[in-house]
């Protein structure tokens, strides 16, 4: 299908993307080449980067809503993983011939549902031409002065917490990719995980609590092995304290999926993090606030490496890489 001749990127930014500013002052109603950024007394800002790309981070086919959902969430995730909210974020859309305007309304349609459910705007962001859909996103946040969260905080016996449950997206992933095959049901509720995960959004209140935080998005294994990639510190892991749901637990019981490949595996989009056991009683309060999951599933030791129900673990496939 060729894009509709009318296409073009001021189209685009009048008709689909101005609506996603909120007519806040400091994007000019996108009439100016740039933007500024409020920054609130005592807060720190806090920027990350990510770049989703056709045939690696997505499908060619998947829904543009996932595609939407996917660029926002892994942004979201990094913000929140240092202990941040979203305030703002641009936007740059490398975009193929095919994209139609059905596309464009369902993608925008998308992010209009995200920055309400979250609370940020779209401050600008650019435009091109591609061979393929390439996305890249630029988010702003705000954490309370000298309390953002870091990877480098974990001290020895510190507990080890994890938020949500594990693996779902890489299901979901192994079905696209017809690695396994399930029944109907199942099928569609591991595919809904992978196609539109969800953040954790919890960072923000838990920055007076953690020691240190990473989000879980490349994998279990490679990211927890960068929370402790510090001198003299190790971790001890409690397979059984792992959280799964019900559905992941009977496919690791019928052996229809790995535990080592659910744990090496990215797109969780949870919270990993370390905190003082004096913590223990107000982070179960936490989550029972928040109706959330957050499970302790291990601690942090003298012993340097990671360990696996007492013994030391060398996983080659540790995390996703986006290069070989």
């Amino acid at each position: 299908m060729k894009r509709n001749k009318k296409i073009s990127e001021k189209y685009i930014i009048d008709k689909y993307l101005r609506n996603l500013h909120y007519n806040k002052i400091e994007t000019f109603d996108f009439k100016n080449d740039a933007a500024y950024l409020k920054i609130p007394k005592n807060k720190q800002l806090v920027v990350t980067n990510d770049t989703i790309v056709e045939s690696t981070d997505f499908f060619k086919n998947d829904p543009p809503e996932s595609i939407a959902n996917k660029i926002i969430t892994c942004n979201l995730s990094d913000i929140s993983s240092m202990g941040a909210y979203p305030y703002a974020y641009t936007l740059s859309l490398c975009l193929p011939n095919n994209i139609s305007n059905t596309w464009l309304t369902k993608f925008t349609k998308k992010l209009q549902i995200l920055q309400k459910k979250y609370n940020f705007f779209l401050i600008g962001g650019d435009l091109s031409k591609s061979n393929k859909l390439i996305l890249s996103s630029n988010f702003f946040g705000y954490a309370k002065k000298g309390k953002i969260l870091n990877r480098t905080g974990a001290r020895i016996n510190d507990d080890i917490w994890i938020t949500g449950n594990l693996g779902e997206s890489s299901i979901g992933l192994a079905i696209r990719q017809k690695k396994i095959k399930l029944n109907k049901i199942a099928q569609k509720y591991f595919l809904t995980k992978y196609l539109f995960p969800k953040h954790c959004f919890i960072g923000n209140k838990i920055n007076n609590l953690a020691t240190a935080a990473i989000d879980i998005s490349d994998g279990f294994y490679g990211d927890l092995e960068n929370l402790i990639n510090i001198p003299k510190i190790g971790a001890s892991i409690d397979s059984t304290l792992i959280p799964f749901s019900m559905k992941t637990k009977q496919l690791i019981k019928n052996k229809i999926i790995n535990l080592n490949y659910l744990l090496s595996s990215g797109d969780d989009y949870e919270l990993l993090f370390t905190a003082k056991s004096k913590n223990s009683l107000t982070i179960d309060r936490l989550a029972k606030n928040n109706n959330i999951i957050i499970t302790k599933v291990g601690r942090i030791i003298k012993k340097k490496g990671l360990y696996l129900d007492g013994k030391k673990i060398k996983i080659i496939n540790k995390s996703f890489q986006h290069f070989f």
